[in-house]
């Protein structure tokens, strides 16, 4: 960034508030001083009402034609004092005119918006140019004047005189020299266009000047015509062969000698024309942020620009040019398959989203993403353009959600959902080869004590040692997975009863002498171990689950730190805590009203005041409570309570309601009972803003969009208050339908958002294919945010891609200020967690929030 940054100006337009927002904090981030518009009949009111000191311009051109603003600010910007001001156009899709457009104007670059992130080198670029390396060396004619240069060498001065007169008459800039010495030293000194040497001269003859300036690069580029009063064979042969391109005659007329002049000139504009466009091209070339190169029919190198010398680390693209694009730096490797790049540059076909792997001047490999443009000439393939950029990030990040997708964040174990495909895969090996293995399911006793009394660092702590004891005590081909809160699932391969068993108790004793101190107290847990042997015939992936979890539970009631053996004849009507058994309560609780809703707060972040951040936990809600007129918006949480009055959280009997198809249930009693709450309220209703849960089955659901539009209307609920909360987006089948659910909710004012956006792929392509209005960033990368730059760096790019779609984005799991400040930092938008407030058990009345008001 050069020091004079800030006293830089670079005007933005822009149309759409998100993509203005984004390219504002980009550009101020690199220090620059901005002005924003929000139309190009505004751009151009600002331009026109002052001359603008300006040291840029960038412009997000429209997606649509016949913009008649749009092409009225390209007239004004070829105009001075706007004509030499860099411009940067951002488009996904640029029309042809607008393509010519900047073939003709000097100092103006493309950008596509997906690469928007490239701007900032782009500008960099365009506003110091003497760091910039050339694209390719060329030989340039520095006319220095629009008009042709004529040097004309005879060593008669009337003749001389004659002829200067002669031709400044028609429009030619002259010099004279009497003789090859003289005339060779002004040619060498001087641009000239054209030399006109008379052939007979005393000293030498006139060819012998043509020679030495043929012979000479730096005056290799001057046009050449000999003059002489007599017509030899000999004189124009020798003429010729010297370099001349002309031979003309004293004594022809004037007009002949014009016409013969004037052809040699019209020669030299054409070549200036063409070098302009050729240098015309190199700027733009020089100016985008992709790698660009080209190559002959036969795949050498022609040229590449700056941005592709960086990428691969080269420093200079003379020793490249010319040499096979395929040796000198693709990434050559025997198992990397069909090089599809290579051969097109041969067959000449067009190649796009190609990825392949290049090769640094270091050695090192750059996954890189190529599209090709076969270049033709009448026809006839001369060779290809090819584009190219870096995508380490992009391949970098999803590898990181690769890993996200099947690994639980904060033990590093598998996820219940990698687990449960293995245990797919291993039951259908063990009914191939018949070798045995085992299914072992642990639960935590007294986990919840723990997290409440010490806190959840100290249960998350106590989380991650337990998956390290587990994984010392695992074989090579084992498997290890944390599939709940507290609850561990292992895969034990080719072992019998008797293995099973032991391993499982090596695991529960090491487990048993674990410990966690925390202010000069110590923790620990045991934990109740049901085994499941996979020798049952037809026995599904979700018979041995159950069989493991029923197991579980009756060492549980064997006085808990116990292992037992499933055995299918006595253990059958042991189903209580199996997910069989879970069934039975969830139907239970939906039938008796026994589920119970807590409310979590939501805060803006522009409500937050980020100077005078409190330590304590949920006392920036209180202070929103305080304030008149506030919006209060929540997060609806259902809890579970059993025949004991024990409450259970959604971990614990989700997974059963989502395998046993009753999630479409528990979300219309959320629902009602959510809008039953918010009447109970009174006239505070009208401040509430709800974000419900609803799961993939839900939106799956032919007539769940009937019922939520029916509650809706039952309890006269504004749509425009509710948002909904998706999850489970990879449970969604119908794309299409989810689609059509979707908008019929929004067409009468409720909002969407998608939930735990980045904890797998899928997240990722319903971004895209779903129409919700929030992102709700998962909680596994915010609260690990103040530990490494790695979660602060997703959490930014997650921002950043859910803003560049028109979306909001809110974060969960805020558990600190100091999250707070880093979710300042990154842009985003909304936030909740236990630092804003612990969840609620009811909403407050009118009353309520008048007394806290009151006693402000």
């Amino acid at each position: 960034m050069p020091d004079n940054a800030s006293k830089q100006r670079i005007l933005i337009v822009e149309e759409s508030a998100t993509l203005r927002y984004m390219l504002g904090k980009t550009i101020q981030k690199q220090g620059y001083e901005l002005t924003s518009v929000d139309s190009f009949e505004s751009a151009i009111e600002t331009l026109q009402a002052s001359a603008m000191q300006l040291n840029a311009i960038i412009v997000g051109w429209p997606n649509y034609e016949h913009f008649a603003e749009s092409k009225q600010l390209l007239v004004m910007l070829d105009r001075e004092p706007y004509s030499s001001v860099p411009v940067i156009l951002l488009s996904n899709d640029a029309e042809l005119d607008l393509l010519n457009w900047m073939s003709t104007r000097k100092s103006t670059a493309l950008v596509p918006w997906e690469n928007y992130q490239e701007l900032v080198d782009s500008l960099q670029s365009m506003l110091n140019p003497e760091l910039q390396e050339p694209v390719i060396e060329q030989s340039r004619v520095e006319t220095g004047q629009d008009h042709t240069r004529v040097l004309f060498v005879d060593d008669s001065k009337s003749i001389r005189v004659y002829y200067q007169r002669l031709l400044e008459r028609n429009g030619y800039d002259v010099i004279t020299a009497c003789s090859v010495a003289e005339a060779y030293d002004i040619a060498c000194e001087q641009p000239l266009d054209i030399a006109i040497v008379d052939y007979f001269m005393p000293e030498q003859n006139g060819y012998v000047l043509c020679q030495k300036l043929r012979d000479n690069p730096k005056t290799s580029e001057i046009r050449t015509s000999v003059i002489t009063g007599t017509y030899l064979d000999s004189v124009i042969r020798d003429c010729l062969q010297a370099g001349a391109i002309e031979c003309m005659f004293k004594n022809e007329a004037e007009e002949l000698f014009l016409a013969r002049l004037s052809g040699m000139r019209r020669f030299i504009e054409v070549q200036r024309s063409i070098e302009q466009q050729r240098e015309n091209l190199a700027a733009i070339l020089e100016s985008v942020g992709e790698g660009v190169y080209g190559v002959d029919k036969d795949g050498f190198v022609t040229f590449m620009n700056p941005a592709a010398l960086k990428v691969l680390g080269i420093s200079d693209v003379k020793p490249l040019l010319g040499k096979n694009a395929y040796g000198a730096f693709h990434f050559n490797k025997q198992d990397i398959g069909r090089d599809l790049l290579k051969e097109a540059y041969y067959s000449g076909e067009q190649l796009k989203g190609w990825e392949t792997m290049f090769r640094h001047q270091s050695g090192k490999e750059i996954p890189v993403d190529c599209t090709l443009y076969p270049l033709s000439v009448n026809g006839k393939q001369e060779g290809s353009v090819i584009a190219f950029r870096d995508i380490s990030d992009r391949k970098m990040m999803e590898e990181k959600l690769r890993w996200q997708a099947t690994h639980d964040h904060l033990t590093g174990l598998y996820n219940r959902r990698y687990f449960e495909n293995a245990l797919e895969t291993e039951i259908k090996n063990v009914k191939r080869t018949d070798i045995m293995s085992a299914l072992v399911y642990l639960d935590l006793d007294r986990f919840k004590y723990v997290n409440d009394t010490a806190g959840h660092e100290v249960g998350d702590k106590l989380l991650v040692d337990i998956s390290e004891v587990i994984n010392k005590h695992l074989r090579r081909h084992d498997i290890a997975a944390r599939i709940g809160g507290d609850e561990f699932a292992l895969t034990l391969k080719n072992v019998d009863e008797k293995t099973a068993v032991s391993i499982a108790d090596e695991i529960r004793t090491s487990l048993s002498n674990l410990r966690v101190s925390h202010e000069d107290k110590s923790y620990h847990v045991n934990a109740s171990f049901g085994i499941a042997m996979m020798d049952i015939p037809d026995v599904s992936a979700g018979d041995v689950m159950a069989n493991a979890d029923i197991a579980c539970h009756i060492s549980k009631r064997m006085g808990r730190n116990q292992t037992h053996l499933y055995e299918q004849s006595s253990d059958e009507r042991n189903t209580m805590g199996s997910e069989l058994g879970w069934s039975a309560r969830i139907r239970e609780a939906l039938e008796k009203d026994m589920f119970q809703l807590h409310y979590q707060p939501i805060m803006k972040m522009s409500d937050i005041d980020l100077i005078n951040l409190p330590a304590q936990d949920g006392v920036l809600w209180q202070r929103h409570l305080n304030e008149v007129d506030n919006i209060y918006s929540y997060e609806v949480l259902v809890r579970m309570i059993d025949e004991h009055g024990d409450l259970h959280y959604p971990d614990s009997f989700i997974p059963t309601a989502e395998r046993f198809n009753m999630m479409t249930d528990i979300d219309m009693w959320v629902l009602e009972n959510a809008l039953q709450e918010v009447v109970a309220t009174g006239v505070s209703s009208k401040k509430i803003r709800l974000s419900i849960n609803i799961s993939g089955n839900t939106v799956d659901s032919d007539s769940s969009l009937e019922k939520i539009k029916s509650l809706i209307e039952q309890y006269n609920i504004n749509p425009r208050t509710l948002t909904f909360e998706v999850t489970e987006t990879c449970a969604i089948a119908n794309l299409e339908q989810a689609n059509d659910f979707i908008n019929e909710l929004r067409k009468i004012g409720c909002r969407f958002s998608l939930d735990d956006f980045g904890s797998g792929f899928c997240s990722f392509s319903q971004l895209k294919n779903l129409p919700t209005d929030f992102v709700k960033i998962d909680g596994q990368f915010v609260r690990s945010m103040a530990r490494g730059a790695t979660d602060r760096a997703i959490v930014t790019a997650m921002n950043d891609v859910a803003h560049s779609l028109g979306r909001y984005t809110v974060a969960e799991y805020v558990e600190s200020p100091e999250i707070v400040r880093l979710l300042k930092i990154c842009g985003v938008d909304k936030v909740q967690g236990n630092y804003i407030s612990m969840p609620l058990h009811e909403l407050p009345s009118e009353n309520v929030i008048r007394f806290k008001q009151k006693h402000h």
